[in-house]
């Protein structure tokens, strides 16, 4: 199931927050998002979502614009986490993930058994099975990411829509976020990341789509995306190259 976006634009009140964006987000792929902070990838996600409408173009999902999806289809299509994702109830871990199961429930149905196996299974490629009994207001900050992520990952929806994952993340954890987005792209899920990590979005994302204002300044393979010229105008940046990573080396 693909998610795409045709010629979108959108505004925050009278400012522009995305400019003519074009870009299709394709079953068993991951696309990575990046730029510079306000570059507009926050923004493209919630209008991806039908959060913020667009000011013009059109929004898709599986060929149908989203307008006319039902709100229970979309939360069945879509699943999100976003960068200010955060949990202070004193809830249990394996109760917040079970939140992920609610658009494949009717009211207040409980939990069937093949619920209870998706969430295990989403706390499990999480590495937070350890984590399943504790209450999340007890949780430190990069525990709490992996439970969210477990949350979005219980939906099992086809499309899965992550800002900023790797944000409170130690390095460990960061490379097995990336190892599990690649996994999910393999079982045919349709993946779109924001991330400031160069050296994680070159290695992992199969496309990138560099925001500027915006707009789309490159988009494509990590090796023809993050050349030299375009990390220069949009992040001021110059780079080392290790293989197919890109690492910020100084500021131009």
């Amino acid at each position: 199931m693909s998610l795409s976006l045709a010629n979108v634009s959108a505004h925050y009140g009278g400012r522009a927050a995305l400019d003519n964006v074009s870009l299709t987000f394709e079953p068993g792929r991951i696309t990575g998002l990046i730029g510079p902070n306000g570059a507009g990838k926050t923004t493209l996600l919630r209008v991806a979502l039908g959060f913020l409408p667009a000011s013009s173009g059109e929004v898709r999902l599986l060929d149908r614009p989203l307008c006319e999806w039902p709100d229970d289809a979309r939360a069945r299509a879509i699943a999100y986490l976003p960068q200010s994702a955060e949990s202070h109830w004193p809830l249990k871990a394996h109760r917040l993930v079970a939140l992920g199961r609610m658009p494949h429930r009717a009211g207040f149905a409980p939990l069937t058994a093949n619920d209870m196996a998706v969430v295990n299974e989403a706390l499990a490629r999480c590495d937070a099975t350890a984590l399943a009994g504790r209450r999340m207001d007890e949780l430190s900050a990069g525990e709490k990411a992996r439970v969210l992520l477990a949350r979005a990952l219980a939906t099992a929806a086809p499309v899965l829509l992550v800002d900023e994952p790797a944000a409170h993340l130690d390095p460990a954890h960061q490379l097995q976020l990336m190892e599990l987005l690649r996994e999910e792209a393999a079982r045919g899920t349709a993946v779109a990341v924001t991330l400031h990590d160069l050296p994680l979005a070159s290695r992992f994302c199969d496309e990138l789509v560099v925001l500027s204002k915006g707009r789309v300044a490159a988009h494509g393979p990590a090796a023809n995306s993050l050349s030299d010229g375009a990390l220069a105008d949009v992040f001021g940046v110059a780079v080392k190259r290790a293989g197919d990573a890109v690492i910020p080396w100084h500021r131009i």
